[in-house]
């Protein structure tokens, strides 16, 4: 069986130092968003060791920094407010740093069944849309976001595209997922 694969980096959404305002325990607790499938998790900081909004931290096996544990894979209704109105910017944050991952969206995402292409999930992508796109990318491949908005008239900024796609993700409603793990409610750690 293969080993599931998880991340290894993560950003800071939240950050409570006396932990949340209604627990009985007052332990530090911070919300993070994974770097490479947006995973929402809640950890336990290592004692003294202060986290600030939006600092990449190391969440993998090996040693960590400024983690003593993780506690849980949490929901996007688990949130706070606070991480909640930082997400999306953390997000758009995540894609700038990987922007060739996020490209090649666009050179390779293939169909869905035989109505349904891959981009049509992002939101604003319609057959029109796709359409421009698939021939664009048959032309050449896309090098960078600013070549995808040259290349295809009137799309949406490409970066907001796949933001809004991946916050419609974490809320869990969707059909199909792109970028991020379905969250399922199970008992027991990340």
């Amino acid at each position: 069986m293969q080993e599931e694969r998880r991340e290894e980096y993560a950003y800071v959404l939240d950050f409570m130092s006396t932990g949340k305002s209604f627990s009985t325990r007052s332990e530090p607790i911070a919300q993070l968003v994974g770097e490479e499938w947006f995973t929402l998790l809640e950890v336990t900081p290592k004692p003294g060791v202060a986290m600030s909004l939006g600092e990449r931290v190391y969440i993998g096996r090996e040693e960590r920094e400024k983690v003593a544990l993780i506690k849980a894979r949490i929901s996007y209704g688990d949130l706070t407010q606070t991480a909640k109105n930082g997400l999306q910017k953390t997000i758009l944050q995540i894609i700038d740093a990987n922007e060739k991952r996020f490209v090649d969206v666009f050179n390779n995402a293939g169909p869905l069944n035989i109505r349904q292409h891959s981009l049509e999930l992002l939101p604003g992508v319609g057959k029109k849309h796709l359409t421009a796109i698939l021939k664009a990318r048959e032309e050449k491949r896309f090098e960078n976001f600013d070549d995808i908005n040259k290349r295809v008239s009137l799309l949406q900024e490409p970066r907001k595209l796949i933001t809004e796609r991946v916050m419609l993700e974490l809320q869990g409603n969707e059909r199909f997922y792109m970028f991020t793990k379905p969250y399922v409610k199970r008992e027991g750690r990340y």
